[in-house]
């Protein structure tokens, strides 16, 4: 199999983490893909551009990184991010929700620093910046929920890589997270496969 992906990407990484968590290096081919190009090749593979994208043996491809995620988790028969049964799992799907709300968030932010000057919008930054402050807050009261305390799952994967993925947005001061969280994320920051996943720090053009 081969999957596409940006190293700068937070739902890319998610894919990437799942690959090393799974066991799965030999099975799957991570390529770097050429995004927001005029006229990449990338193109040509996956006609939308964005990544993660999975080719599975079969040559069929798949987008969106949860979608990637759950294919990759049951390639084995054996899955271990499979959502829990009953109440626990509408709590799992939420939980998931808030932290890829937060993501997202950050997504449109950097996008926004990205722009040429006279480009981006001051308003949208705000906006985004005020929706992550909100989301810290509530953060700090969910972080202390049984499943993101116990076995890694797709909530924790979610959430680490979109506090990972503020380290691309400049000006962006990560130490103003609320403690319990700021915790939680050195925590989980230090297993292997976010080591591995680290994205790189952001570069002034």
């Amino acid at each position: 199999m081969k999957l596409y992906i940006a190293p700068v990407s937070p739902y890319a990484r998610m894919a990437r983490i799942v690959v090393i968590e799974k066991g799965l290096e030999d099975r799957v081919e991570i390529i770097p893909a050429q995004t927001r190009v005029e006229n990449s090749p990338y193109y040509r593979i996956n006609p939308s551009g964005r990544v993660p994208y999975l080719v599975r043996d079969d040559g069929v491809g798949l987008e969106e990184s949860s979608l990637i995620c759950a294919c990759l988790d049951h390639l084995d028969g054996k899955p271990l991010f499979e959502l829990p049964a009953g109440e626990a799992g509408w709590e799992a799907r939420r939980l998931e929700a808030l932290a890829r709300s937060l993501m997202d968030g950050l997504a449109v932010w950097l996008r926004e620093t990205m722009r040429p000057p006279g480009e981006n919008s001051p308003t949208v930054m705000r906006h985004e910046a005020n929706r992550r402050d909100r989301l810290y807050v509530l953060w700090e009261k969910e972080i202390g929920h049984p499943l993101m305390q116990g076995p890694l799952n797709m909530g924790q994967i979610t959430l680490a890589c979109a506090l990972g993925f503020e380290v691309r947005i400049p000006g962006l001061d990560s130490a103003s997270r609320p403690p319990k969280l700021a915790a939680w994320f050195d925590t989980i920051a230090a297993r292997p496969s976010f080591v591995a996943t680290a994205p790189p720090p952001h570069q002034s053009h």
